[in-house]
């Protein structure tokens, strides 16, 4: 019995051990869960830029000046004077077509020239004669009229003669093509030793690209708008608009650009109307033929907000951020975006100057629940993220 007694006691000193661990465990679960320090977080404070309003266009690039090279003679290629894709200078020998057959020809027409030369100083010599004698009677008058004719006819000769030497000495001086201007000269289609003449491909294209023409197209109705805004003059260089380019690798050209053209007429079928803006080009970067955006801005600005793109997110009801608050709370707010500057995004609505958005963890929050914010900055060209020095983010947040 003593031991029954014994065995329940143990029995019931485990039980109320038992029970003891569970409630100290459960009771310190809580206390550690409170002790859990708020994730970090990368923040970084709404900026506010002066942007105008601004419209984008699929334009392509043309060359300032270009000029296909082509043989205005027949006959052999015999030298080339340029490396292909070099610059060349106004005035420099580029090709030569063998002359021989052509210095031969002028020879020729020179000769010519000579005779008919002779010729009409004889006929003059025979008229005066003539008219000394037709009046005593020793020449009858049809004589005298057919050396009249003569003469005509010898003055005429000496015309044909001076306009064939004429020429032959311009199909001897199209032997030697030239430089028409200075430029980049392209790909040589014929070589040397090849026979070129007038029906042949041109020999080679030669483009000026600094500055360099960026062809596009605007509606009509933007058009007449336009005309309608400017009645005061109709000169394209007058318009008073920002023009920048974003190339095909989604990078912004570092050059402003001016309008310089604007068509006077509406494509049918199309219902636009062409404008040409002119960029300067002086690294070579662009080439003609190239598809770029023209982006155009008015030069009279509104002060919008900016975020980054790293803060951007989407959902059903559309963008979003996670904004953390005065109290150091992360909280939704939907945005309406408008156009995108290099790394960043215009906010039209949903977010205000100062405001702290959240641009790294944001796998690691939630809405409503407390963080740790660190400031970062974020660079509007690249969109790099690097450290911010010189504030402290909580005490930014609480102003």
């Amino acid at each position: 019995m003593f031991n029954s007694l014994l065995q329940r006691h143990q029995s019931i000193k485990i039980t109320l051990i038992t029970l003891f661990s569970i409630s100290l465990f459960a009771c310190s679960e809580p206390e550690q869960q409170k002790k859990s320090p708020p994730p970090a977080i990368s923040v970084y404070k709404v900026s506010v830029v002066e942007v105008g309003r601004h419209r984008e266009f699929v334009a392509r690039t043309q060359a300032f000046k270009e000029a296909h090279l082509r043989a205005r003679v027949e006959g052999e290629l015999i030298e080339r004077h340029f490396r292909e894709g070099a610059m060349v200078e106004k005035g420099q020998l580029l090709l030569k077509i063998d002359p021989a057959n052509y210095d031969a020809l002028l020879t020729q027409a020179k000769a010519d020239l000579a005779s008919k030369v002779s010729g009409k100083e004889n006929a003059i010599r025979n008229l005066k004669r003539a008219k000394n004698l037709i009046g005593d009677g020793y020449i009858s008058q049809l004589d005298f009229d057919r050396l009249m004719t003569e003469e005509s006819q010898a003055k005429a000769s000496v015309k044909a003669a001076k306009a064939a030497l004429k020429r032959a000495e311009l199909d001897l001086g199209y032997t030697t093509i030239i430089a028409p201007f200075t430029g980049r000269i392209g790909k040589v289609n014929y070589n040397v030793g090849n026979i070129v003449g007038p029906t042949s491909d041109a020999l080679a294209t030669l483009t000026v690209t600094d500055p360099i023409y960026v062809s596009f197209q605007v509606e009509e109705e933007l058009y007449l708008n336009y005309l309608q805004e400017h009645k005061h003059s109709t000169d394209p260089k007058d318009v008073k608009i920002d023009l920048s380019l974003r190339l095909p690798n989604d990078t912004i050209y570092n050059e402003r650009g001016q309008l310089e053209f604007a068509g006077t007429k509406i494509e049918q079928g199309m219902g636009t109307v062409e404008l040409r803006a002119l960029f300067s080009n002086p690294n070579g970067i662009i080439l003609p033929g190239l598809f770029v955006t023209l982006i155009t801005e008015s030069q009279q600005k509104e002060a919008m907000s900016m975020v980054p793109q790293a803060a951007v997110q989407a959902n059903q009801q559309g963008k979003f951020v996670l904004v953390v608050d005065k109290s150091l709370t992360v909280k939704q707010r939907h945005v309406v975006l408008g156009r995108r500057v290099n790394a960043m995004w215009v906010v039209e609505e949903g977010l205000d100057a100062g405001e702290q958005v959240i641009i790294e963890g944001l796998q690691k929050v939630r809405v409503g629940i407390t963080v740790n914010p660190v400031l970062k900055m974020v660079n509007a060209l690249t969109g790099t993220i690097t450290e911010q020095a010189d504030e402290n983010p909580t005490s930014v947040i609480k102003k």
